[in-house]
């Protein structure tokens, strides 16, 4: 059974359809490229999948781990194991990153039914992680996202998504704007969570993060359907030929 399972979606945001009859299966275990021009859905794609209430679904099925993703609510779709991570992520003024953070990891615990961490096992849950992606400390006494840059913010992405540990990690165009030594932290933190059953969706116009992360499949969108799927070699086609090849 393949870990996510899309069949036929149909998505609006207003009165405009933007996925037409979607398909698409990622494995366990995979890391699957999804690629397009300018406005062939991509990010809506993440945002259906997370649960968004801006979109409305209105034909079509996700299925997560043969869960029926289209009946839960966002948070209950983040404690199933699904995470995003944002193209432009939100800034949260006095919300503090470390309690933020232990807050969220204390839900999912909560909603798989184990015992929450007290303060001193987070602490080390945290700091060793923050160790892994080299996240300074001073980072994490900080609000959330405040104040930090663009490079810094996509870098906290990935801690979140080490720290929560999904099942699948969907990183939507996480490569606008980086520059070489961010894109080089962001491969990182995929190469480091890439381990058994974890799969990753990365969203990007290009092949700037695909030079740092290797994906297993990678499809190619246009007008909000998928048009055709292939191996890694499809990123070196698309930079050689461009979109209008397919």
């Amino acid at each position: 059974m393949a870990l996510l399972e899309i069949k036929n979606l149909h998505a609006f945001v207003g009165d405009k359809e933007i996925l037409k009859g979607l398909n698409l299966k990622i494995e366990s275990g995979e890391v699957h490229a999804i690629m397009g021009p300018n406005g062939c859905g991509k990010s809506t794609l993440s945002s259906v999948i997370a649960g968004h209430p801006a979109y409305t679904v209105t034909d079509g099925e996700i299925l997560f781990k043969g869960l029926d993703l289209l009946k839960m609510t966002p948070d209950e779709r983040a404690n199933t194991g699904v995470f995003l991570a944002f193209q432009h992520p939100v800034e949260l003024p006095g919300v503090g990153l470390a309690q933020f953070l232990k807050t969220a990891l204390n839900a999912k615990r909560k909603f798989l039914g184990q015992d929450p961490m007290d303060a001193v096992q987070f602490m080390k849950y945290m700091n060793l992680r923050a160790t892994a992606l080299g996240i300074k400390n001073d980072m994490l006494k900080r609000s959330v996202n405040v104040g930090f840059s663009g490079g810094e913010k996509k870098r906290l992405e990935t801690f979140q998504m080490a720290m929560l540990e999904p099942d699948f990690c969907i990183l939507d165009e996480m490569d606008s704007g980086l520059d070489v030594d961010a894109l080089k932290v962001v491969g990182q933190a995929v190469s480091v969570m890439r381990e058994g059953k974890r799969s990753f969706m990365i969203i990007t116009h290009h092949d700037d993060l695909l030079q740092y992360v290797q994906p297993d499949k990678v499809s190619v969108m246009r007008d909000g359907q998928v048009i055709t799927t292939g191996g890694a070699d499809l990123v070196h086609e698309i930079e050689e030929k461009g979109y209008d090849k397919f």
